[in-house]
Parts: C-alpha cells; structure tokens; sequence
C-alpha cells in the first residue's frame, strides 16, 4: 500500500470518528427552542439600547414569549409594533412609561460664568481632569458634546449656547450619556415624571448665583409648595424624591426665583426665568 493512499485512509477515519461524535452531541446537547422568539425579534426595532432592563432585543423576545415582559416594555417600539407582538403571542400589549434621559443643568453660556478659559482636548472628560474644567460652578456642564458624540439615536443635540438638548422622541433611555458625562448630569426618568431639578450645585444661597443666575439657591420655597416629603434641600440643592412623584403638582415650582425646578410637559428645556445673555455679569 502506498504512503498516499495509507494518508487518505487515515484522514478519512478520522473525519468520520469525528463526524460520529459530532453526530451524537448535537442530538444530545441539542435544545429546543420556539421559534416564534424569531419571529418576535423581528418585530422589534433592534436597537438594542438596553431600555427595558435586557441585553438586546433578542433576549427581550425570549423573555416575551416565555411571558416575563410585556410588548409595551419595549418603549422604543412604537405602539403598533407593541400591538402586532401582543396579537401574535396571544397576550395583552400591557403598559409602560417610557423613560428619557433628563440633563440637571440649566447653566448656559447665557446664565452661567466662567473662571477660566480651557484649552486642551475638546471633551468633556479631558477638561474635567484639569481641575474641573473652565467653568465657575464646579457641578456644570461643560458643554463640549461628549453626550452628543456617545448618542448612537441622535437624540441629543448641542445648543447654541452650549448645553445638551435631548430630543425625547428619539431617546431611548440607553444610558450612553450617562456614562459619559464626567459630572454626572444626566438621568434617566419617566417621560411623565412632571418635576425636574436643573440643578448640582451644592453651595447654595448667594454665593450659587455668582456663579449661575439659574441656580438652585435652597430657599427651600419649593419643599414648602409640594406634597410632604416629595422635595428636600438638606443637601444644599433642591432633591425630588421619585418615589412620591405621583403627588406632584405645578404649584411647587411656581415660586421658585431662578427657575432652577420647573415642571415638564414633555421637552426640556425652558426655566421658568428667562434671563438674556446681557443680563449676566
């Protein structure tokens, strides 16, 4: 027999021990799975942002057909998308509030003042590694876009003026943008939750208006406006408590003398105090 035909031989018994292994695995390591998981993950957008808590659309469909969610948690989707995956499966469309993301600044170039002038990396991040960044109050934005850069939906938008403006329709509640701010100003929050705190800063009184004339002063008037408990300044800075939002009114914000809180009917941003660029000093 010949050196070849002894290899050819060889090798063809090997593949077929192997392909008898592999044969025998795969029917008993095999697993079921429904196919209609397929055909529900079509259904769904696939952005797999994350906003309903799950790695993907993928495993939201899993999860959806095994019936541990409901379409509507799926906010991205849009409300005949939810309807067709809950006629498909049998179940009700359920309901669900969609989140957004919410920035907690309102301190412009238009209001708020600047104790240095930054040159460097235009991030966010690099300015806030020297020494904070260039601007007055230590808990503002800086406004040089990381937010904007890191939004794979396009939701946000720079302003004019230099602070990030989120497009609610098009926010998926991802949480990009709240990984990337290097001063934690982003929020992820019910679309419907009414009250927003546009403000960090913890000095308080006074000394917080020379730094921004929309800042949070802690006078407290709003605590004393709202439902017991919903609003708190013991930090130095207006705090909402989320888990009692539902008391919320409009009335807290309304003697608020910088518009530093102000009440959402949808979009941010609009304080309640509008204060032109000629007015800061």
């Amino acid at each position: 027999m010949s050196d070849t035909l002894l290899a050819i031989l060889i090798l063809g018994g090997v593949g077929l021990v192997f392909g008898v292994f592999i044969a025998i695995a795969n029917k008993r390591l095999w697993v079921w799975e429904d196919p209609r998981i397929d055909i529900v993950a079509q259904m769904l957008p696939n952005a797999n942002c994350g906003a309903c808590g799950l790695p993907g659309c993928r495993a939201f469909a899993e999860q959806a057909v095994e019936g541990k969610v409901t379409p509507a948690q799926c906010t991205v989707s849009g409300e005949a998308a939810r309807e067709q995956i809950a006629s498909y499966l049998g179940v009700d469309a359920g309901e669900a509030v969609k989140n957004v993301a919410r920035l907690l600044c309102a301190g412009d170039s238009d209001v708020a003042g600047y104790q240095a002038e930054y040159r460097g990396l235009p991030t966010c991040a690099a300015a806030a590694a020297v020494a904070g960044g260039g601007k007055g109050c230590a808990w503002g934005c800086l406004g040089l876009a990381d937010c904007e850069r890191v939004c794979d939906f396009d939701a946000i938008e720079m302003s004019e003026t230099g602070l990030p403006v989120v497009d609610i329709e098009k926010c998926t509640a991802c949480g990009d943008c709240v990984e990337a701010c290097p001063k934690s100003l982003f929020e992820l929050r019910p679309v419907n939750a009414g009250l927003l705190v546009q403000c960090r800063n913890l000095i308080g009184g006074d000394e917080a208006l020379e730094q921004c004339k929309v800042a949070c002063t802690a006078c407290g008037k709003c605590v004393q406006d709202a439902v017991e408990g919903l609003i708190s300044v013991a930090s130095g800075v207006a705090v909402v408590n989320y888990d009692k939002i539902a008391l919320a009114e409009p009335r807290a914000v309304e003697r608020c003398p910088t518009g530093a809180i102000v009440w959402l009917s949808g979009a941010q941003f609009a304080p309640a105090l509008a204060i032109s660029g000629s007015d800061w000093q």
